[in-house]
């Protein structure tokens, strides 16, 4: 039996992991992600922080308000969290945000600029890839920003 997940890849560091989705415990999320992702996406990311390009989500019926669910402030190693921001909330930005964020060491959390957000763990990363992801999320935050591509495949 196959699973939903997400293939997320950047060649520079090597990335190349997939992540089970988690639709019983973040549906509403992981739907967003299945609809998003119906096409491959490449997002620039700063970091391991890869915001949702706001083109990407005009006039799109999944782009909307998203409920914290499965939620934490204190992602672990292999979570893929989504954290949603209402429009202007952060700077008077007036489109929401959804940020695709990629967690594979200890002591992460959500502070963002704005204070505390709870993001949704919404997929985690096979325990098997844990390592090779660690390593290449590292060499991703020494290098800066990239372009992560993301696409739906089955585990």
């Amino acid at each position: 039996m196959t699973k939903p997940a997400i293939g997320i890849t950047e060649p520079r560091s090597k990335l190349s992991v997939t992540a089970l989705l988690l639709p019983k415990k973040a549906p509403e999320n992981a739907a967003f992600l299945l609809a998003y992702l119906a096409q491959p996406r490449i997002i620039p990311g700063p970091e391991i922080s890869c915001p949702v390009p706001s083109a990407d989500l005009h006039g799109q019926a999944y782009a909307q308000p998203l409920p914290p669910e499965n939620a934490t402030l204190t992602p672990q190693p292999g979570d893929i969290v989504l954290s949603y921001v209402p429009p202007r909330v952060w700077g008077g930005n007036p489109n929401a945000i959804f940020d695709i964020g990629l967690y594979y060491g200890q002591g992460a959390r959500l502070l963002f600029p704005i204070g505390w957000l709870a993001g949704s763990v919404v997929a985690q990363v096979l325990a098997g890839e844990r390592d090779q992801f660690a390593a290449a999320c590292g060499v991703i935050r020494r290098n800066g920003a990239c372009d992560i591509t993301f696409s739906l495949v089955e585990a």
